[in-house]
Order: C-alpha cells, then structure tokens, then sequence
C-alpha cells in the first residue's frame, strides 16, 4: 500500500510560525543577558546577512517580474478585445482605484493618532553587521521596467498575424521562468525571511512598538475590507435598482475558501456557485468571475495603501495625496499582472513601492510580512468584489443581448410566401386565389420546417 502524500503546510501557518520563532529566537540575548555577547552578535550577523543576501536577489528579480507578467497581460488584452471585457476591464481597475482612494482617505485620518514613529529596528533597516554583501545589480530599474512593458506589450497586442508572436512567447518564457523562480524559491524561503526580520526587531529592541503597529493595521486593514465590500455591493444595487446585500449570504462559502486557499483561481468554481445562486446570467459569470480573479485585486490594494502609510508614518515620513494617488493608480496597474499565487500581489507591487514611496529594504520587509499575513483575508475581499461586479456588468449584458434580438413576424413571412404563389401563377398566364392557395402555402412551410 503506497503512503499517503504528506500535505504541504500552506504559507499562512508557515508564516505565523517564522514571526513566532523570530520573536523568541531575538529575544533570547535580552532574556539571557547575552545580547552583547560574541557569539549572539556572531548569529546575528548571520541573520543579516542571510536577509541582506535575499532582499538583493528580491532587488534582482521584481523588474523581471514585472518585464515579463505586465507586457504579457498587456498582449494578451488583443485576444480578448471585446466589449463585455473592456467594461469588465474598466470596471475591475475603477474599483481598484476606488479601494486605494478610500484606503488612503481612511489611512490619512486615523494613522496619525494610531501610529507612533518607532526608532531602530526593521524600520531604518540593518541594525546588524552582515558576514559580508554580494552587490547585484537589477537589469534594469523599476520605471524602466514598467515603461518596457507598457510599449512592448501594446505594441504585440496590436500587430495582426504572426508578426510579434516571436517576441510574445520569448517573453512568455521568461514569464514562466519568474514564476518558477517565485514558486519554487522566493515564497517557500519567505517564512524565513520573515522569521529573520522579526528577530532582527526583537534582537534591536523595538519589538513591543512594531508588534503594536502591526495589529493596529491588520484590524484596520481588515474592517477596511469588509467595509468596501459593502460599497461595492451598495454601488451595485443601486446600479441594478434591486437589493443585492442579500446576495453576500450565497458568497459565504466563496469567501471561506478564499480564507483557505489563499488563491483566487483556486476559489474560481465555489464562486461560479455562487453567481448561480445569485442568478447570475450564465455567459456573465462564465465570463466575469474566471477573468476578475486576475484582474479584480482590491483587498490587495486596500492591504498595500494603509500598510505602506502605516509603516511611513512609523519611519518618520509624511504620506502625501500628491505622493500616493500615482501609487494607487500604478498600483491598478500592477496588479492585474500580478502572478496568481499567494504573496504574489506583494511581489509584484514591491518594485513601486520602493521607487516611487522610497521604501528602505527593512521597510520593505515590514509590507512583504504585513501583506502575506493579510493575504488570505484580502484574496475574500477580491473574490467577494468579483461578484459585485459581475452583478453590474450583467446588466450590460442584458442590454446588449435585448437589442441583438431581431423581430420575427410569421404573418410577414406567409404574405410573402402568398406573393410567390401570385408571381408562379401570373408566370402560367392564370390569376390565383389566393383563398385556393393557402393549403399548399402551409404545406410547403410545414415540408421547409422538416427539412430544416
């Protein structure tokens, strides 16, 4: 008898498991009274250096990342240009956009008097001698990266034929290629990324202060969540002009497997289910619900705004409108080519939220571990938005499909069928009745029924 498979234990327990062990392993030099000690500084100087090592590789393969998945998802927009996908195209980013705006309004009111600006630590970065630094260089930087995938990607998406299709799947590869990478190495290693950033917190001092901030945001993160899905299904309603809050109970299942997995394609057939029991036209949510789990990520957004102020106004810096509506709306952006697996929204996002919020590296690890923390709560979000939109844009549908619908009239038909007798008979030289007639007219159109 085979042995069963032994389950892989998913990233959110992993994770909880590395802040955990970091905490208690960088608390042991202020527990024991060791904390200037050779040999603690010695395990310390390691922890830097094995962070300081992975933030570089990270520094390495983001404007790959973002080289490859953005110029892909803009080329593949060609295949799918057809008008249901712009309005559901528009109407994923629009809400997107919405979710930061809210985050940052919200974020600008209470973060200042929820925040206190902490000193040391993780904050201002490396606190720690490292054994010793690699320097590698990205390719190319974040900006660059971005810029490259908007005119290539474009570019393909409007050639016709087989012209671009050379460079399309080149840079499909390398997107495979990152993917692995993020798959098989970047998110199993993150735990311990995460464990040595929270050892690095506690080994610094300044443990007490960052835990506190955490959990002020992760509360506020995610009644944030919850609250903009009300939004988006009070938007609905009032789009549709019917009640659609009572439709959340049929999403419920959706929204735990969402907790669960993590994964909004892996929610993909719970939520089809869902839109079923929320009589959802067919084709819509065939349609909708498959395509929003890419491109619909406002928890993710939500998770990215008020962390990233959070941890500004932590650091001593000031988040401005003026510094973060070009963030969301890059950020809109972003995320429908983020790759589609757990962490993956952060990773994608990380490029600009160094060059354009000016994140340090230890800044950095602050909203890698905040968001994949968060994730599964803002993956509900995403896949709970899905179906709001879904609701309006079946009400587009519904118009479209109306007004294909041509008019048939029997009676027009049979008057020209009566016309044709008249000319077959006025051809012989005989003038018809048309009373005469009509048996064989029903006759002949019962015979052309049959045959067809």
């Amino acid at each position: 008898m085979k042995s069963a498979k032994k389950r892989k234990l998913p990233l959110l327990p992993r994770l909880l498991i590395g802040i955990a062990s970091g905490i208690v392993i960088g608390s042991l030099g202020t527990v024991f009274g060791i904390a200037d000690t050779p040999v603690f500084l010695g395990f310390m100087s390691v922890v830097q250096t094995f962070t300081n090592l992975f933030s570089t590789f990270l520094n390495f393969i983001i404007p790959l990342l973002i080289l490859s998945f953005v110029t892909i998802g803009l080329a593949d927009l060609e295949k799918k240009a057809n008008k249901l996908f712009s309005i559901t195209l528009l109407l994923a980013y629009s809400s997107t956009i919405l979710a930061g705006t809210i985050a940052f309004l919200v974020g600008s009111a209470l973060l200042p008097t929820l925040i206190s600006v902490i000193n040391g630590g993780a904050i201002e970065g490396a606190s720690f001698d490292p054994l010793f630094t690699i320097e590698v260089p990205p390719i190319m930087g974040i900006m660059t990266a971005l810029v490259f995938a908007f005119t290539v990607g474009l570019g393909i998406a409007n050639m016709k034929g087989e012209r671009g299709q050379t460079l399309y799947r080149l840079i499909d590869d390398l997107r495979a290629i990152v993917e692995m990478v993020l798959e098989n190495i970047i998110i199993p290693i993150i735990p311990f990324y995460i464990a040595g950033t929270f050892c690095k917190v506690a080994a610094s001092g300044s443990l007490i202060p960052t835990v506190l901030m955490f959990a002020k945001l992760y509360i506020l993160i995610l009644l944030l969540q919850w609250g903009y899905i009300l939004v988006q299904f009070i938007i609905a309603s009032i789009f549709r002009g019917e009640n659609h809050l009572k439709d959340l109970k049929n999403i419920i299942p959706a929204y735990l497997t969402a907790l669960g997995t993590q994964s909004s394609a892996a929610t993909i057939p719970v939520n089809l289910n869902a839109a079923k029991a929320n009589n959802m036209s067919e084709d819509v949510r065939n349609f909708v619900i498959p395509l929003c789990a890419t491109i619909h990520l406002a928890g993710d957004t939500i998770c990215l705004t008020l962390g990233s102020m959070g941890i500004m106004y932590a650091s001593g810096m000031q988040p401005t409108f003026a510094t973060f509506m070009p963030f969301i709306a890059m950020l809109g952006v972003t995320m429908v080519a983020a790759p589609g697996v757990p962490g993956g929204g952060v990773m994608a996002a990380l490029g600009i939220i160094k060059s354009m919020l000016g994140f340090t590296d230890g800044m950095s690890e602050l909203i890698i571990a905040l968001h994949l923390s968060q994730d599964s709560f803002g993956t509900a979000c995403n896949i709970t938005g899905d179906q709001a939109i879904g609701i309006i844009v079946d009400r587009f549908y519904q118009k479209m499909d109306n007004s294909k619908k041509p008019d048939h009239k029997e009676p027009a038909l049979q008057n020209t069928n009566e016309t044709n007798a008249s000319d077959d008979a006025d051809v012989n030289g005989v003038k018809p009745n048309v009373d005469s007639q009509k048996p064989d007219v029903a006759m002949d159109s019962a015979t052309d029924n049959t045959q067809a």
